[in-house]
C-alpha cells in the first residue's frame, strides 16, 4: 500500500472519529452503561423486594406441562414438554419495572427541567423583542416629531418616503 493511500485512510479515519455524532454516540454508550447499573440496583434492591413482599420473589419456577410426563428421567434429563411461562412473565415484569424506573427517575424530571429552561429562554427572547419594538417605536416618534417641527416652521424639507429615514 502506498504511503499516500495510508495517509488518506488514516486522515479519513481521524475525520470519522472526530465527527460530533460519533463522539456523542460514544459518550451516550458510556453513560448508558453506567446508568444501567443504577437502574438495575434500584430494581434489584428496592422494587423487586417490595414486589416480593406482596407476591413471590421469583416467577422463574412457574411452568406448565403440555406433554406428559414432565419430570426428571433416570438419566437426569427432563421428560415431557414444559412451557416456562414464569420466566417470560418475569422478563416482562422486569422490563416494565425498569422502564418505569427510567421514566420516573430520569425522563420525567429531565423533561420538566428542559421545559423550565425553554420557558426561561422564551421569556428572555420575549423581553428582547419587546425592547427592540419599543426602540423602533421611539425612533418613529422622533422622526414624526422632527417632521412635524419642520412643517410648523414653514419649511417642509422632510423626505416623503418612510424608508428614507
Amino acid at each position: 500500500m502506498s504511503e499516500k493511500k495510508k495517509e488518506s485512510i488514516l486522515a479519513g479515519f481521524k475525520a470519522f472519529l472526530m465527527r460530533g455524532n460519533v463522539v456523542d454516540l460514544a459518550v451516550a454508550v458510556v453513560i448508558g452503561a453506567a446508568f444501567t447499573s443504577i437502574v438495575n440496583s434500584v430494581v434489584k434492591g428496592i422494587i423487586s423486594p417490595v414486589i416480593g413482599a406482596i407476591g413471590t420473589q421469583s416467577l422463574d419456577g412457574y411452568k406448565t406441562c403440555i406433554k406428559n410426563p414432565c419430570e426428571i428421567g433416570p438419566n437426569g434429563q427432563p421428560t415431557g414438554v414444559e412451557i416456562l411461562w414464569g420466566s417470560v412473565l418475569n422478563a416482562a415484569l422486569t422490563f416494565l419495572i425498569t422502564a418505569a424506573v427510567v421514566y420516573f427517575l430520569m425522563v420525567l424530571p429531565m423533561a420538566k427541567y428542559l421545559a423550565k429552561v425553554e420557558q426561561r429562554r422564551k421569556a428572555k427572547e420575549g423581553v428582547q423583542e419587546t425592547m427592540e419594538i419599543t426602540e423602533l417605536e421611539v425612533l418613529k416618534e422622533i422622526r414624526d416629531h422632527l417632521v412635524a417641527q419642520r412643517s410648523v416652521n414653514g419649511v417642509d424639507t422632510a423626505p416623503r418616503s418612510r424608508d428614507a429615514f
